[in-house]
C-alpha cells in the first residue's frame, strides 16, 4: 500500500511541476507573480503528499524578511504553501530534474554560499522582492540540520534587513525525525520514503517581528532572531544554552509593520 501511495504520488507531483513549468513560461507577470504561483504549486504539492501544515500564528499584512531554521527540502515548500514569498535555496537545488527548472521559473533566489559574488547578486534579488511587496524565505543556518539543534546564524540576510528596513520573522519548523533530511543523505531515497507516508506532519510557529532599526548591527539582529528561533524550539532542542546563553531584548508590542504600497498594517 506504501508502495502504491508513492508511486502514484510521485506521478502526480511530476506532472503539477512540468504545468508549473509551462505556465511560468507562459506568464508574462513579474516577482509578485510568479510569488503567487509559486505559492499555489507548493500547495498543490503539500495536497498531493498529503503533507498536514500547521501554522501558530498570523502572517504579517507587509513584505517581511522571513527567518527558519532548516531541517528538510520540505521546509520551503510547507513556508510557501502558506504564504506566498520568494524563497532563498542553494544553487545546487537549480540542477535538480524537474524541481530545480520549476523553482527557476517560479521565482526562487539560487545562491552558491561559497561564492561572494552569487551571494551578493542573491541579496539585490530578495531586495528586489521586497520592493516588489513580496516576503523573502532565508535559512541563514545554511544547511540542514537533524532537528535537535540550532546552528549559528550567517549574517548576510539581515544586513539586508537593516539596508532595507524590513521587518524579521522569525519561524520555527517542526516536524518528524524521519522527515529531517541532513548530512551526506542522498535526496531520491530521503524523497521516496517521504512520499510513502501517510499524513506528514509540519508545523510552524510563527515569533513576533523584529524591527532592524532597534539593533546596532547585522550580527546583534542575527543573534536575537537565533534567540528567538531557539525559545520556539526550546522543547526540541538538545540543550538548552542556546536559550539560557544569549541575552536580549524583550519583544516589543508596539512595532508596526509596513504593509505592501505604503500603507501600515494594523
Amino acid at each position: 500500500m506504501t508502495t502504491l501511495r508513492a508511486v502514484v504520488r510521485i506521478g502526480r507531483f511530476g506532472v503539477a511541476a512540468l504545468d508549473a513549468i509551462g505556465r511560468a513560461r507562459l506568464a508574462r507577470d513579474g516577482i509578485a507573480g510568479r510569488a503567487a504561483r509559486l505559492h499555489a504549486a507548493c500547495g498543490d504539492i503539500a495536497r498531493i503528499h498529503s503533507f498536514q501544515i500547521g501554522v501558530r500564528g498570523t502572517w504579517p499584512a507587509g513584505p517581511v524578511i522571513i527567518v527558519a531554521n532548516h531541517v528538510s527540502y520540505l521546509d520551503p515548500i510547507a513556508i510557501a504553501a502558506a504564504v506566498p514569498c520568494a524563497p532563498i535555496a542553494k544553487s545546487e537545488v537549480a540542477s535538480w530534474p524537474i524541481i530545480g527548472t520549476a523553482a527557476s521559473q517560479l521565482g526562487v533566489i539560487f545562491v552558491a554560499r561559497a561564492s561572494v559574488w552569487s551571494r551578493a547578486r542573491a541579496l539585490r534579488s530578495a531586495h528586489a522582492a521586497l520592493r516588489a511587496g513580496v516576503s523573502v524565505v532565508n535559512f541563514p543556518e545554511g544547511t540542514t540540520t537533524d532537528g535537535t539543534r540550532l546552528l549559528p546564524f550567517q549574517r548576510g540576510i539581515f544586513g539586508l534587513a537593516r539596508l532595507a528596513g524590513a521587518f524579521v520573522l522569525p519561524v520555527a519548523v517542526r516536524c518528524a525525525r524521519e522527515l529531517a533530511w541532513h548530512g551526506n543523505a542522498p535526496f531520491v531515497p530521503h524523497y521516496l520514503s517521504t512520499a510513502r507516508l501517510a499524513a506528514p506532519e509540519i508545523r510552524l510557529d510563527l515569533g513576533q517581528v523584529i524591527d532592524p532599526a532597534q539593533f546596532a548591527s547585522a550580527e546583534e539582529l542575527a543573534a536575537v532572531a537565533h534567540h528567538r528561533i531557539a525559545y520556539l524550539l526550546r522543547d526540541q532542542l538538545e540543550s538548552h544554552a542556546t536559550v539560557i546563553r544569549l541575552r536580549v531584548p524583550a519583544p516589543r508590542t508596539d512595532a508596526v509593520l509596513p504593509a505592501p504600497h505604503g500603507r501600515r498594517a494594523p
